[in-house]
């Protein structure tokens, strides 16, 4: 029997996933003071036994300025490798679904409302925030100050520690996050960018920072696990012109020996209203992507039915299907899409008692909601 496409095999850099299906990263806000607690494991956990392709837990704060909320987690010293190597050791001990982890700074976009909180949490005593200009995101953001070239050197270090930490914790995948207004994105944008040096002004130098973080991170993540970044493709100001910029980072990446680029959007300023979200409205986006960067692409963006994301890759707009509220919802997505796409899986042994061929109770179950609507 042919596999629908989006449970074939599928090999990421190093990586060799059973089917296409990705966990998307989901911040939980359940951290004390940048380290994870026994909610993450619960939360992680119960996504990891159902067996997607691979599963991206939240972004970490490559340094106690770039943490975003109250309760984020970070990824910047010893007791936060500890807490997190122990959360790895954990999840393998019950799952072998490849583990990946997102790393970020969150530079001018941390809300005023959010900020005493995060600086208290983590011990700091400043209310700063830094950007590659002293242009601040809009209504509820400080002005940020000008990070120096000193600053970008350090911040790329940074970077590149927090994946040397990932990878001692025993995380198969990295991520990059260079989205959603946060601060790579926010060197790439001439809305946020305006520098004079070799920083700013034409799109190589806006590129020039996200691309030595890039490189940085390259040098140490280890090729026989994966390594991609997620990237703003949509602002909702600038127009087409995002996309553009978006797949000349993604061909960037791809010279540096990138194995995967993940498409998002997401406001660079306060005044960018993102529109009400259509079922894979980045699909177009992430087939442009694959095609011109030439590179594997993982698309999000309301991709909830299990035969949208079959036929997303199928019809080669994407390679993975990045689901992130969908698991909240129903943390069993991956059986249940099986199901719907005819695909035999197996449940762990504690739970086959469960498992649609032998619970008689499977058809009430699935229909129980639509019967009392109807």
């Amino acid at each position: 029997m042919t596999l629908p496409a989006l449970f074939s095999p599928f090999q990421l850099g190093g990586l060799t996933l059973a089917n296409r299906i990705a966990v998307a990263p989901m911040g939980q806000n359940r951290a004390r003071a940048g380290l994870v607690t026994p909610w993450h494991l619960q939360h992680l956990g119960s996504l990891a036994v159902s067996d997607p392709g691979v599963l991206i837990m939240e972004s970490g704060a490559v340094e106690a300025l770039g943490a975003g909320s109250v309760g984020a987690i970070s990824l910047y010293n010893d007791a936060q490798e500890a807490a997190m190597a122990a959360l790895v050791r954990d999840i393998r001990s019950f799952s072998s679904t490849p583990l990946g982890m997102q790393i970020v700074h969150c530079g001018r976009k941390i809300p005023n409302v959010e900020l005493a909180g995060v600086r208290d949490e983590l011990g700091l005593d400043t209310m700063d925030t830094f950007g590659p200009s002293a242009v601040g995101f809009g209504t509820g953001h400080q002005e940020p100050r000008e990070l120096s070239r000193d600053d970008l050197k350090r911040l790329v270090a940074s970077f590149a520690s927090s994946a040397e930490r990932a990878m001692r914790c025993g995380f198969d995948l990295m991520e990059i996050h260079a989205a959603h207004g946060y601060l790579l994105h926010e060197f790439y944008s001439s809305l946020s960018n305006l520098r004079t040096d070799e920083y700013g002004g034409s799109l190589a130098n806006r590129l020039r920072f996200p691309l030595e973080v890039a490189e940085a991170v390259r040098r140490v993540w280890p090729r026989d696990r994966a390594l991609g970044m997620r990237i703003n493709c949509i602002d909702y100001v600038s127009g087409d012109i995002t996309v553009d910029e978006a797949v000349a980072l993604g061909c960037e990446l791809r010279g540096l020996g990138f194995d995967y680029i993940c498409v998002t959007s997401g406001s660079i300023v306060s005044r960018g209203q993102m529109p009400p979200a259509k079922p894979g409205y980045l699909v177009p986006v992430a087939r442009r992507m694959r095609e011109e960067a030439g590179l594997p692409v993982m698309v999000v963006g309301m991709i909830v039915d299990p035969r949208q994301a079959d036929a997303v890759i199928a019809e080669g707009h994407a390679d993975m299907a990045g689901i992130a509220r969908a698991f909240i919802d129903d943390p069993r997505w991956v059986w249940h899409a099986a199901e719907r796409l005819g695909v035999k899986v197996d449940y762990p042994a504690s739970y086959e008692r469960a498992h649609a061929a032998l619970w008689p109770g499977t058809p009430l179950a699935r229909n129980i909601f639509t019967a009392a609507d109807g």
